[in-house]
């Protein structure tokens, strides 16, 4: 901290001299540091007695250190109490309070505090400000981070670098992009590449991408801080594809990766189910010796776990050497798509006798666990501890893995009673849920029960129209399978179009219902033509009956042939060694006809071939699926 002499009010304030001879005094040193050593509050509490009975509590070099070390230690009440027992508090003394409630989260309390410095005639400066405008921008607060502009200005403390990137900074935060560009502009923009940065992360928080891109193309050496932000902004934004290109770009630039961007970057692999780049970003790791923290590791763990690679998933647990509520939650949630449940409750036992507290999402991770495996009495049992021995209430998600569960093992009946008297009205997922079951179970007369009131409330998607209308034509029912496809198309509820991707050779294929755009699409359907043929003749007959238009049956089963699940695994087929593993994303649930085929096609190609879709994974493999024919 740099010090300098301020007028207040018609005189001036300021701290100690530096060349006060009392500054050297060997009971401040001495003091400061034992206070800078401290490992816990308690420690400082005791030194504090000490300073009180010593009558140094006003010294405004030890009281500075007090109040930073405290909030440090994320006790902001016994800052506040030492703040408020201080009496003539300077501006360093005020900053050190103010930066301690921004740095805990408290940015009312920082705003309010540097209000009342003001009020007392006690000029900012640029700390002071810096830490005012931060606060000002986590809480959106546009009316007082203008306030404090105009200050800025009148103080003449535009120039100072730190406060125009805050300022910046808020402008962004709030959308003001005509101010926020303004001030950028003004700034020297030889190699600014931390102003740049500012911006790329306000416009992504906004959703605007390009404009994002556009700042990041003006930055002629860009380092790893910057690279990083707009890799995460295209994650955040859903470009996951467009995120893995760049971090490509990044390398051939050789620019090296912090945590951060290996974080972003897994998470990227794990939407796209890129597990290729996955197990070569793990290798960089180790290569460069990149700590396998609580928050990487658990970043590899769901990249495993997303991409179908759940042993290894548990390889990278087991390295772990540093475990937290978070890594244990990944590695639950994984184990449960992968329907590995008995090992997920395992998992979760171990976390308690570990000492753990288990979350919200942990009991979803362990619960979807129990559903995924008809383990309905341990089930309620997990359910039941939530608010017993943890005190947490269940919430929607909880009530869905118990309602799952009840329709897993044929008890629909029992569901619905269980929607019934819960504490919560229930969602259209839920609702969808038992629905399905019922649809499994040939519960016609209660799906239709759930459906009437999935419509009449309006909260059915796509999804549920088509499940109705398939649980009608499964039943024989045409012209009420045919009605609820008008209901849909009346509504304006467009179905969610299918795609299916791949990864072949470090590159992720994309395949939608009837894609012909593949360079190998000849190939392609070749082979499955080939598969369509062999697997008739291991007893296999296309479900025509849920493609509910005028055309016919060899039509109707050509529209099944080309789901775009398929037409991913016949170019895995045909683009990998054989006996290798084909791994296949798909953004909806796999429909029936697929899930008989692919069981077919697993058998007929030795191959293990596993598909996660919306619901779960499934592992297929010798004519069986790891989800036994229910998800």
């Amino acid at each position: 901290m740099i010090y300098s002499t301020l007028a207040i009010a018609g005189r001036t304030v300021s701290p100690p001299n530096p060349d006060n001879k009392s500054k050297n005094s060997p009971y401040r040193n001495q003091t400061i540091s034992l206070l800078q050593k401290c490992k816990h509050i308690n420690q400082i509490r005791s030194i504090h007695a000490k300073i009180v009975r010593n009558g140094h509590d006003q010294d405004p070099f030890i009281l500075f250190e007090l109040l930073r070390i405290s909030s440090n230690f994320k006790s902001l009440n016994y800052a506040s109490k030492i703040f408020q027992h201080t009496h003539h508090p300077n501006v360093f003394l005020y900053t050190a309070i103010i930066d301690g409630f921004v740095s805990n989260g408290s940015y009312a309390d920082a705003i309010r505090l540097y209000y009342q410095m003001v009020e007392e005639s006690i000029l900012p400066d640029n700390y002071a400000i810096s830490s005012a405008l931060k606060a000002c921008g986590f809480l959106l607060g546009l009316r007082e981070g203008r306030e404090i502009h105009g200050q800025v200005l009148k103080l003449g403390l535009r120039s100072n670098r730190s406060t125009r990137l805050k300022l910046v900074e808020l402008y962004g935060k709030c959308g003001e992009f005509k101010d926020a560009m303004q001030l950028f502009d003004e700034m020297p923009q030889c190699n600014n590449v931390v102003a740049s940065t500012v911006m790329i992360n306000c416009y992504v928080e906004h959703g605007l991408v390009e404009n994002a891109f556009e700042v990041f193309s003006w930055v002629k050496v860009k380092d790893t801080v910057c690279w990083t932000a707009m890799i995460d902004g295209l994650v955040r934004n859903g470009e996951m594809a467009r995120a893995l290109d760049l971090f490509r770009e990044m390398q051939r630039d050789n620019v090296r990766p912090n945590k951060v961007t290996i974080v972003c970057v897994l998470s990227a692999c794990s939407q796209l189910g890129a597990l290729e780049l996955g197990r070569w970003i793990h290798s960089y790791m180790g290569k460069h010796r990149i700590d396998l923290n609580h928050i990487v590791g658990g970043a590899l763990i769901n990249m495993y776990s997303r991409c179908g690679d759940i042993d290894k998933a548990l390889r990278v647990f087991e390295e772990m050497k540093e475990r937290d509520v978070t890594t244990y939650n990944s590695l639950i949630a994984g184990l449960a798509m992968h329907g590995r449940s008995i090992e997920a409750v395992e998992m979760f036992r171990e976390m308690i006798n570990q000492g753990i507290r288990p979350t919200k999402v942990t009991f979803v991770g362990v619960l979807n666990a129990c559903s995924h495996g008809g383990l309905v009495d341990l089930g309620f049992e997990i359910f039941q501890s939530m608010t017993r021995d943890y005190g947490i209430e269940p919430q929607i998600e909880h009530y869905g893995c118990i309602v799952d569960l009840l329709g897993r093992v044929g008890r629909p009946e029992e569901a619905y009673d269980f929607i019934t008297n819960m504490k919560i009205a229930p969602d259209h997922i839920m609702l969808g849920s038992l629905l399905s079951a019922c649809k499994i179970h040939g519960k016609l007369q209660l799906g239709e029960q759930i459906a009437k009131r999935l419509l009449d409330c309006r909260s059915a998607d796509s999804g549920i129209y088509v499940l109705l209308s398939n649980a009608y034509a499964s039943s024989g029912k045409w012209k009420e399978a045919v009605q609820i496809r008008a209901k849909m198309k009346e509504a304006g509820v467009q179905k969610e179009p299918g795609c299916s991707s791949i990864e072949v050779n470090n590159e992720i294929h994309e395949f939608i219902l009837g894609d012909i755009r593949h360079p190998q699409r000849e190939q392609i359907y070749k082979k499955m033509q080939e598969l369509k043929q062999i697997v008739k003749l291991e007893g296999y007959s296309p479900s025509t009956e849920v493609v509910l238009h005028n055309i016919e049956d060899w039509e109707k089963e050509w529209a099944l042939a080309i789901h775009s699940e398929r037409l991913a695994i016949c170019y895995g087929l045909i683009s990998t060694k054989p006996y290798t593993t084909i791994r296949v994303v798909k953004n909806l649930r796999v429909c029936n006809d697929c899930h008989s085929m692919i069981k077919l096609i697993a058998k007929i190609t030795k191959r293990k071939i596993i598909v996660r879709d919306r619901n779960r994974f499934h592992h297929f493999e010798n004519g069986t699926c790891s989800c036994g024919d229910y998800w």
